[in-house]
């Protein structure tokens, strides 16, 4: 019949037999204490040969830092048993810190937080086994081992839990110092920084640098969405330029055909591909294609298709100086009549002089041209058969 609690239910915990207090004897206290870094060398052997990751750790500096480990760990444990102390009891503070300094020192060496725990745990039996070994001998009943086996189990998880708290508080704190560096690398590129200054960011950093940089300007709400589509070791910066509320993407050795399929839809715009270090150049024609498009859109402008419209429009002031020598024979004109013979003009240089398709581009009779082009000729004369005066106009109509 099970035992019942006062309130008259089942006791849960009746049927465990009392947990037996954890005392050894001084002598055996001793004695394991002094075995303690024979139990270590065994651990870390172990470790060497079931964790792959600690191959080569463990032969220099780095294996005695967790010989060390081990001993500093066992020993508080060992004194759990000589105080008489359950398995309830946490590790020593000095234990404790002890592994939260070893998880952050195993981070910033590059191994993974599955690693060290497998370490902990290949470490963990190794040690109860040597451990196990001088309770035995020294005619420890088996309720009381059994006990202890629990104890260092529990221990070793504790341990193990700070170790994990030291790894993944040092990746948090050098994953926000590495992106902070990665923040001034892209900003110290779209600035046109000396080569050596950027060179020295991109170490500091841990880039690798690539042959080239494609900068793309994207809408600062997809920024990350599109980092992730288009190469996690893009850099992506907020826009320098400040006057929009953009993101820049500098894409390393892009594909052109598959960079743009990644970004279609998400009205971005797709810069010149760079030598890594010339990236300000693709930077900066993103953004005049951009003031080309004003309107709001959703299509992805490639500037390539557009080299054109963006040398025209390199110089904004000489363009209208130089619109306005060519359209000076026709200063004089009505406005109506100056627009339509500016149309024509237009539609004449692209056409190559071609009367009917020139009649087709404006929605009007091939006579209706041959007319304005008989008062173009009036106002310009031999001009409009001067390859010079042809080129300005073709650059300032275009």
């Amino acid at each position: 019949m099970n035992e019942t609690s006062a309130a008259g239910t089942p006791d849960p915990m009746a049927r465990y037999p009392e947990e037996p207090r954890l005392s050894l004897p001084p002598g055996l206290v001793e004695q394991l204490t002094s075995q303690l870094p024979q139990v270590a060398d065994a651990a870390v052997a172990a470790i060497i040969a079931e964790v792959p990751t600690y191959a080569n750790a463990l032969s220099g500096p780095m294996g005695q830092v967790i010989r060390d480990a081990v001993v500093l760990a066992l020993g508080g444990f060992v004194q759990l048993g000589a105080r008489g102390d359950r398995r309830s009891d946490r590790p020593a503070a000095a234990s404790m810190e002890g592994a939260y300094q070893l998880g952050r020192g195993e981070a910033r060496s590059g191994r993974s937080m599955e690693a060290l725990l497998a370490a902990y745990r290949v470490g963990s039996r190794v040690s109860w086994r040597q451990m196990a070994v001088g309770l035995v001998r020294a005619g420890v009943d088996s309720a009381t081992v059994a006990a202890y086996a629990e104890l260092v189990f529990a221990y070793m998880d504790q341990l193990s839990d700070q170790s994990a708290t030291g790894h993944r508080d040092e990746t948090n704190e050098s994953g926000r110092a590495r992106q902070r560096l990665l923040d001034q690398l892209g900003r110290a590129l779209l600035e046109g920084r000396s080569p050596e200054a950027v060179e020295a960011l991109a170490a500091r950093a841990q880039w690798e640098p690539p042959e080239t940089l494609t900068a793309v300007l994207v809408p600062e709400a997809q920024g990350s969405v599109l980092l992730g589509l288009i190469a996690p070791s893009s850099l992506l910066v907020d826009d320098p330029a400040g006057r929009s509320v953009h993101s820049v993407l500098l894409v390393p050795d892009a594909h052109r055909s598959v960079l743009l399929r990644a970004v279609q839809g998400h009205a971005a715009v797709v810069g010149s591909t760079r030598p890594w270090l010339e990236v300000r150049s693709s930077y900066e024609r993103t953004r005049r294609a951009l003031e080309l498009e004003r309107e709001s859109r959703s299509a992805t402008l490639d500037t390539e298709a557009h080299l054109a419209d963006l040398v025209v429009t390199a110089d904004p002031e000489a363009l209208g100086d130089l619109r306005e020598q060519v359209l000076a024979p026709l200063a004089e004109m009505s406005e109506s009549t100056r627009d339509k013979l500016v149309e024509t003009l237009r539609a004449w240089l692209l056409h190559q002089g071609r009367r009917d398709a020139v009649a087709a581009t404006l929605f009007v009779h091939p006579q209706t041209v041959r007319y304005r082009m008989g008062q173009l000729r009036e106002a310009y004369g031999d001009l409009l058969d001067e390859p010079d005066f042809v080129r300005r106009a073709t650059i300032a109509l275009g």
